[in-house]
């Protein structure tokens, strides 16, 4: 299963992409999509889909796995990630992905074992999940692969409460 991890963000929006074979998890590819600031917001959310399509396309995903968004003290802050998540959900949609969605804790907790862990104790897992040489960077793209590897701990649980296993 090739899953697609999303950590929203209107300047920086990270992705990860993953793939699952069994209990083994490989990474597939990870970055992120800048947008510039001085750009007007509807410009840099038309990025974020066009960008997001094309890795949609490039690497097939079966399922999208995105941040939750959790309620900010920064209102003005809150709206743009919300406005980004916006964007890539349909990005997803009309690309017929199943998507699904993680807070936070959820992804701490799959990924860590501790839904209260640090930035860096979450990257370090990933880090050594993924057995990768060093850190994702920057931290929106470890961000996703978490995303995505909370994703492939969880789905086996999904599929066991639809009825599936």
């Amino acid at each position: 299963m090739v899953i697609l991890g999303v950590d929203p963000g209107t300047a920086i929006t990270g992705y990860g992409v993953i793939k699952k074979e069994g209990n083994h998890l490989k990474r597939v590819a990870y970055g992120v999509i800048r947008t510039a600031s001085q750009r007007s917001t509807s410009s840099r959310l038309k990025q974020i889909h066009q960008e997001l399509q094309l890795i949609i396309e490039q690497y097939r995903p079966e399922v999208m796995a995105v941040e939750q968004l959790f309620f900010n003290k920064n209102v003005r802050t809150a709206l743009a990630v919300g406005q980004a998540r916006g964007v890539i959900l349909l990005a997803g949609a009309t690309a017929g992905l199943e998507i699904v969605e993680y807070t936070p804790l959820q992804v701490k907790t799959a990924v860590v074992g501790y839904g209260r862990a640090e930035k860096a104790q979450v990257q370090e897992m990933v880090r050594i999940l993924l057995c990768l040489g060093e850190i994702p960077k920057p931290d929106d793209a470890a961000d996703a692969l978490a995303i995505a590897i909370c994703h492939a701990n969880s789905c086996k649980h999904l599929a066991a409460l639809r009825g599936e296993i």
